[in-house]
């Protein structure tokens, strides 16, 4: 069963397309990573996604429900989170999941046993009366996708949320992310880490507001004959742009020197 079905899903801000006419399905309790650069298209498609902005044309489907004219059922289900962290840092830790679960109408039965199921799963527990301003980056992060999960979403919407991290947390927050999978959990991510990318279990890459492809990082690297995930998305983007990245990262090392160090 897919949770999200989308198809040719268009959005123009006047003449300026945004996304054209995309098309792609995310099955049930899967990690769909939605890659590309800046000013692709992803945040867009996103939005239309959680009902914050309308299509110009085509469908999409959340859980069966349209994101034209059933954007409330569809808000109910998502949790989203994203690069910059929404949470209050004038407010404790758990002050911040008080008030999320006030967003969402939590009953005060339910709001505490999902708070000890957040700090459980994000490591937080200590850290209740800390105040959020005076947490790491990484600690941030993690209190951040607990108040996304505070209501149970069946799907978690994750738009760059390892950007502002060090590599540590977000090794650890990936660990977490599987978690969430395997409880079954659909979880949707944009990212711009290639490692991160190859630990999806399907990909769909959009360059320039239009969908390049689709399928598992395995797939894409084995239909392209190459070794490398970051390899791909550069084919498909000289492919589009008619121009060629001219270095790899080990042929520039070279050029600098850097292979004698």
């Amino acid at each position: 069963m897919d949770t999200i079905e989308i198809k040719g899903l268009t959005k123009k801000f006047g003449d300026y397309v945004a996304v054209d006419n995309i098309s792609f399905n995310v099955p049930k309790g899967s990690i769909y990573g939605f890659i590309g650069p800046n000013g692709s298209g992803k945040s867009t498609t996103i939005k239309m996604l959680c009902g914050v902005l309308q299509p110009t044309s085509g469908t999409a489907y959340v859980l069966g429900h349209d994101v034209r004219r059933e954007r409330d059922k569809i808000k109910a289900k998502i949790g989203y989170m994203s690069q910059k962290f929404s949470l209050y840092e004038d407010l404790t830790v758990d002050e911040n999941l008080n008030f999320y679960s006030g967003i969402y109408g939590l009953k005060k039965e339910k709001r505490e046993e999902m708070k000890k199921y957040i700090v459980n799963m994000a490591g937080l527990k200590g850290r209740e009366k800390v105040i959020t301003g005076d947490l790491s980056g990484g600690w941030k992060q993690r209190l951040a996708l607990g108040c996304a999960l505070i209501h149970k979403p069946e799907i978690l919407v994750l738009d760059e949320p390892t950007s502002a991290v060090d590599p540590v947390s977000r090794r650890i927050f990936w660990e977490m992310i599987y978690t969430l999978s395997r409880e079954g959990i659909t979880v949707l991510v944009t990212t711009h880490y290639m490692d991160e990318a190859e630990s999806c279990d399907l990909l769909a890459f959009i360059f320039d507001s239009k969908l390049m492809t689709t399928g598992s990082p395995k797939e894409l690297m084995e239909r392209e004959g190459v070794n490398k995930l970051e390899d791909v998305f550069i084919k498909y983007v000289e492919e589009t742009t008619h121009q060629k990245v001219e270095n790899s990262f080990e042929e520039l090392k070279k050029m600098v020197g850097g292979d004698k160090i």
